[in-house]
């Protein structure tokens, strides 16, 4: 028994967990019966988050018990757990004051920082192939001003934030969300209220390439206030519901050019739209994942009562699984679909592929219009280097700047369904891309993909893009 327990300690240390020590701060293994029942859980390195919701997300408590087999797997899932809360830079998991079964559990954690105020600097269009080739780096289509953010607000991870935009599409928006409000730490609320208007509109689609109108006039305003619930019992799945009103109207001479640009010739319209929305993610990282599994389901109706303007049922699934295939190799492996059960809709609610994050790699520069849509994505990644960047000047808390790097080979299969297809050439058919790449990883939930991608039309080229593929 003894050999086996400092065999974990060893393990422990591999893993960056710290050693456990005794009353005395001696390094101390528990002999008796091969496990230990946890006495207290301390927090340490929190000043602005609250301890109690530290614990939360920890999900084990005193008088648990934990084999010692289990040990060092199970103190580095709660690490990670903390770590995914994205309110800490690192943390740390201790095992001190061991007497006999009994040991305290300890997290010492650093906080990021919470309060962010930056200049805006955003393109208009869909990714930056498109703006960079197709509009050729226009700095008429880029949007400016400035943002705020005031996360972690009163220390229960809820979140402020306002922007005022300017440029492409002037944008005045505020938002607030406050995960938990019962002593429980289950239930959430948030609310959301923006206004936003366009001198130039993407009316129409024109052999899968969004075609463009601008005057010197607004010709798009849109309105959206809105508010939201959350239940969340365990530490992987959350349950949301979003209720949205939302008001847009558009010039007349938007309403001559596309008469279905809001549907049956109209210059404004109204629709209340309700979506329920369920997410369990059990991943080493929810930002950057490379392990374990997410996934994303909802359902939702837009047009209730008088606010019907727009009409439909929708159902949206994302899923993706993630495996190790041996050290510092990762496969992946995901789906993002749509399906609308009305397929005569306005322009604007004929969104499917291209829009977003619905998108094959190496079709950045098309976009496919539809009701319904299915998205298979594949990934092999290979970790190249791993290293910390030190930052002069910044504050020693921040000044460390983690950087992963993994080249990537993939392929992408997708499928989106128009009854209306006009004279879209890629929609109603199999379409297949595929590609290698870099992706350039740190912390702040920031990630750079350089992607070299192939599709069947015979194209090629070179894609940049800040989110993570799937």
């Amino acid at each position: 028994m003894l050999r086996r327990c400092y065999l974990l300690l060893a393990m422990c240390c591999l893993l960056g967990i710290v050693l456990p020590e005794n009353a005395e701060g001696q390094a101390a293994p528990a002999t008796n019966g091969g496990y230990l029942v946890v006495r207290n859980i301390i927090v340490t390195g929190n000043k602005q988050t609250r301890t109690s919701v530290i614990l939360r997300e920890i999900s084990t408590v005193p008088g648990d018990t934990i084999y010692l087999r289990d040990l060092s797997a199970t103190l580095e899932e709660r690490r990670k757990q903390l770590l995914n809360t994205s309110l800490f830079l690192n943390v740390t998991a201790n095992i001190k004051n061991w007497d006999g079964d009994n040991a305290d559990l300890v997290f010492e954690v650093w906080e990021r920082w919470y309060t962010f105020a930056f200049p805006i600097f955003k393109l208009a269009d869909r990714n930056f192939n498109q703006w960079w080739v197709e509009k050729k780096h226009s700095l008429d289509r880029v949007n400016i001003g400035v943002s705020g953010t005031q996360e972690n607000l009163t220390g229960r991870n809820d979140a402020l934030s306002a922007s005022l935009q300017f440029g492409y599409t002037q944008r005045f928006a505020l938002q607030y969300n406050l995960p938990y409000i019962d002593k429980h730490f289950r239930h959430g609320i948030g609310i959301l209220a923006s206004y936003k208007r366009n001198r130039e509109v993407n009316d129409s689609t024109n052999f899968n390439k969004q075609h463009f109108f601008r005057k010197d006039e607004f010709l798009r305003q849109v309105y959206v206030v809105g508010l939201n619930y959350s239940y969340r019992k365990a530490i992987n799945t959350r349950h949301q519901v979003f209720v949205n009103y939302n008001y847009e109207k558009v010039a007349d001479s938007v309403a001559i050019l596309n008469p279905n640009y809001l549907g049956k010739g109209r210059t404004h319209i109204s629709f209340l739209d309700i979506t329920y929305r369920l997410t369990y993610i059990k991943a080493d990282s929810w930002v950057y994942p490379l392990k374990g599994f997410n996934l994303v389901a909802e359902v939702g109706k837009k047009g209730l009562g008088p606010w019907n303007d727009v009409n439909d049922v929708h159902i949206r699934l994302n899923m993706a699984k993630y495996w190790e295939l041996r050290p510092k190799t990762f496969a992946a492996l995901g789906v993002r679909s749509q399906a609308r059960f009305s397929n005569d809709q306005p322009y604007i609610n004929q969104q499917a592929l291209g829009y977003g994050d619905d998108y094959l790699r190496g079709l950045e520069y098309y976009v496919i219009d539809g009701t319904s849509f299915a998205v298979l994505k594949s990934t092999l990644r290979q970790e190249l280097v791993s290293f910390k960047v030190k930052l002069p000047i910044v504050p020693k808390k921040f000044n460390t700047v983690p950087v992963r790097i993994f080249a990537k080979a993939f392929g992408d299969a997708g499928y989106a369904y128009s009854k209306f297809p006009g004279n879209g050439t890629l929609n109603n058919r199999m379409l297949y891309t595929s590609g290698i790449g870099i992706d350039i990883v740190s912390f702040y939930d920031t990630c750079l993909r350089i992607e070299y991608s192939f599709n069947q039309l015979g194209q090629k080229g070179l894609f940049l893009h800040t989110s993570v593929d799937m």
